[in-house]
């Protein structure tokens, strides 16, 4: 039995329901498996990452065993950040893409960590702000549905491991083409359903019991380190999540899953 509930992986139908028209129209929003009124999801997920800010990246690189940090270096390359880009790094946390993005762009570039968490951007800092050649990153907290630039202001946005936990995902990307320059490149990186049953069988157990079991050894929240396996399991697969990026305004989406599906990054162009 599960040390921590496992809501298995929900099928289409249930994906659409974490979707904004179902949302709407029925006013309920989830964090994981926990059902809140749409309007309060945001506080929800406010109060979660600021509980495990503080070891968020120790325990992101420890749960992960390291593979975190080659996955987001593969995406950023598939983003293809180029010297003197714009970069907006959307749910950006405690910014490990906005730096791999800086070292691409280069002095010349900007790039901006955007998050509605200040704990989460404060935990990040001492990662950049000691750095020069990294100087050319700033931070804005605000929220994703509502991007506070203007329109066709960035040459890339990304986000890696947030859009899922935005109350309304459409939304959220629709901002975040919004602010992008006709052409411009986006990329989401996030979990998503491994592709092998034996695999995911493994990761379903890993992800119940070990992983609740050390966020409360080392972070001292059980319940931090299930809810986020859980809302993996309610996202849409990679087929379904480049359908979407398609209809909202991305041309020539394509993605690439990691160690077996576990990590997919899509990536696609402003038309």
């Amino acid at each position: 039995m599960a040390l921590w509930q496992n809501p298995r992986w929900f099928d289409g139908n249930k994906r659409q329901e974490q979707l904004d028209d179902y949302i709407r129209a029925t006013g309920k929003a989830r964090f994981g498996i926990r059902e809140f009124a749409e309007e309060n999801k945001a506080e929800a997920v406010r109060i979660h990452f600021d509980r495990v800010a503080p070891k968020y990246d120790f325990m992101n690189s420890l749960l992960s065993f390291g593979i975190q940090h080659a996955w987001k270096r593969a995406a950023v390359r598939m983003l293809g950040v180029k010297p003197g880009d714009r970069v907006l790094d959307v749910c950006g946390g405690t910014g490990d893409l906005a730096i791999l993005a800086a070292r691409r762009s280069g002095p010349a570039g900007q790039v901006v960590i955007f998050d509605i968490n200040l704990a989460m951007i404060q935990a990040g800092r001492h990662k950049i702000d000691p750095y020069p050649d990294l100087s050319h990153i700033s931070y804005v907290q605000g929220n994703a549905e509502a991007i506070t630039f203007p329109d066709n202001t960035f040459d890339c946005a990304m986000v890696g491991f947030g859009i899922r936990n935005v109350t309304h995902l459409k939304t959220g990307f629709s901002e975040m083409i919004r602010v992008l320059k006709p052409g411009g490149r986006l990329l989401c990186l996030e979990f998503s359903r491994p592709l092998n049953p034996v695999f995911r069988s493994l990761y379903d157990f890993y992800s119940f019991n070990i992983m609740p079991a050390l966020g409360q050894l080392l972070a001292g929240s059980a319940e931090s380190y299930a809810c986020l396996p859980e809302t993996i399991r309610m996202f849409p697969l990679p087929g379904e999540l480049a359908a979407m990026l398609t209809d909202l305004g991305l041309r020539n989406v394509n993605w690439e899953a990691m160690t077996n599906g576990i990590s997919v990054a899509h990536v696609g162009s402003k038309r």
